[in-house]
């Protein structure tokens, strides 16, 4: 009888481990090598897959490598953001796919396929990501189906046009002091060097703050902080294979993100509190975007939880004074290199608003800015690349793809594209939007720097009116050129941000 149960036990034993080891062969070669084979002949090319890692350690080394040096501010940044894509798209053409590890990513640049990806949301849902880059913030953006719409629904009524109009004085206090500060530096000599930068991010953390939970910059400067540190493990977690329940192996990284993730929660949550208990109590809820995001929570019936809140509240933070701080960034960079157009978008700030206060019907009048903003996210999108999954087996235009391939929608690429831009794709050229982004991109997809269809960065508005405003009173009471320290150097952190800083020669405006 003994003997019975121990030959039991060995036998359910080694079928549980000849699953398991049929599991991981079948992650780590059999299906990539099946998968490659599919996508080949439909006419994908690639590099040959290899075993585990795929073109990761290729790919990190050529970011390495370009990222050793800073580049000419008229250079090819491409290759240097994206060495390992721009390399395998003149190697193998457009249609082609690389290896993140053992899954195949097939790379999307039909303006027509874009448009079917970004519009079918249900069949082409975000890549699940690494659990450890969900501790950055696990909010709106990295949902799918009824639970997507249910946030998108009750966080939409936050961004209608008229409450953003209600945030403009906050936008307007944290730009008074920047400027303010600005013009105390350059009163002594006329003109000084600022990292713009610093001060740039330092800007949109406050507003964000501001807008988003009602509290100073100093409040939220540990958030910010920790956020910031989060984002660069998240980085070097993206960069690596995923091996399934690693994120419970107690690493230096893995402790020290899960750490950050415990603090900015406590930090929230005491925001959180508070609000609740004085709306408890019969005050209003307030315009920020708290307020307005907790008392729309209210009217649900199925509302969102703590939790929920929080990770909301996390990629506002995050998502909401990242976009506006690198758009604002890149501009200064730009517009100190075409002093052509620093001057136009001066005049036409001066000839709406002369001195005074920019006005929420003013700054939608600004054509020009306008221009310069969009063609300064054409060149310098905030995220370089969008990825999307196929769970089922899925027909793109002549494509049948297979269950288990991901997508990549390589965004600085596409807005390079010299087929779909013209021969002066790389050129600093706004007139391009002189008539809108319609007529700038023919009616295409090919211009998505928040994204495009039912899943559009709901923040887009927010940012752009933040930008506008910032940008209008920097140009009212100041020229600004690129200081001869500056190094052209942009990294991917998350978003497209300077690795040195930018680094700008200020002076008063006559």
């Amino acid at each position: 009888m003994e003997a019975s149960i121990q030959s039991i036990a060995l036998a359910t034993v080694l079928a549980v481990l000849t699953t398991w080891a049929w599991r991981v062969v079948n992650w780590v070669w059999l299906r990539p090598k099946r998968l490659e084979r599919l996508l080949r002949q439909q006419g994908l090319s690639g590099k040959p897959y290899t075993f585990l890692f795929g073109d990761l350690k290729e790919n990190s080394r050529l970011l390495t490598e370009a990222n050793s040096k800073p580049i000419s501010v008229s250079g090819d940044i491409k290759p240097r953001l994206l060495p390992f894509l721009h390399q395998s798209s003149q190697t193998y053409g457009k249609d082609s796919f690389m290896w993140i590890g053992p899954t195949p990513r097939v790379r999307i640049t039909n303006p027509e396929q874009l448009k079917e990806i970004f519009s079918k949301i249900n069949d082409y849902p975000r890549p699940g990501s690494n659990p450890l880059v969900k501790l950055l913030a696990d909010g709106l953006a990295s949902h799918e189906g009824e639970k997507w719409a249910r946030h998108r629904k009750i966080i939409n009524p936050a961004f209608h046009m008229e409450k953003l109009k209600l945030m403009l004085p906050a936008f307007y206090s944290s730009c008074t002091e920047m400027v303010g500060r600005w013009e105390k530096l350059v009163s002594v000599d006329r003109s000084c060097e600022i990292d713009a930068w610093v001060d740039l991010q330092n800007l949109t953390r406050e507003v964000i703050s501001r807008t988003a939970f009602g509290s100073s910059f100093e409040e939220g400067k540990r958030i910010f902080e920790l956020q910031g540190e989060q984002a660069q493990l998240t980085l070097i977690a993206l960069q690596s294979v995923y091996i399934p329940g690693w994120r419970f192996v107690p690493t230096k990284m893995n402790r020290r993100m899960k750490s950050i993730d415990k603090e900015v929660r406590a930090l929230l949550m005491d925001i959180i509190r508070r609000r609740e208990k004085v709306i408890r109590e019969g005050e209003a809820a307030g315009d920020d975007l708290l307020g307005l995001l907790l008392e729309s929570n209210m009217k649900e019936n199925v509302g969102m939880s703590l939790h929920d809140v929080i990770e909301e509240c996390k990629l506002f933070y995050f998502a909401g004074q990242e976009t506006t701080s690198v758009l604002l960034v890149w501009t200064m960079v730009l517009l100190s290199v075409h002093s052509n157009w620093q001057a136009r978008a001066r005049e036409e700030v001066l000839q709406i608003f002369g001195s005074g206060k920019p006005d929420p019907d003013g700054l939608s009048h600004l054509k020009i800015v306008t221009m310069i903003l969009n063609e300064v996210l054409r060149l310098y999108p905030p995220v370089t690349e969008l990825g999307r999954k196929v769970p089922t087996e899925t027909k793109l235009g002549k494509l049948t793809i297979p269950p288990g391939v991901q997508l990549s929608m390589p965004t600085l690429l596409i807005h390079h594209d010299q087929e779909l831009w013209g021969e002066d794709a790389e050129e600093f050229k706004p007139e391009r939007f002189a008539e809108g982004v319609s007529k700038a991109t023919k009616n295409q997809v090919s211009f998505f720097p928040f994204g495009w269809g039912p899943r559009i960065c709901i923040g887009q508005n927010f940012a752009l009116i933040e930008a506008k405003m910032a940008l209008a009173m920097i140009l009212q009471q100041f020229t600004f050129e690129l200081s001869p320290s500056y190094a052209h150097a942009p990294s991917n952190v998350i978003t497209l941000q300077p690795r040195y800083g930018v680094q700008v020669i200020l002076r008063k405006a006559n």
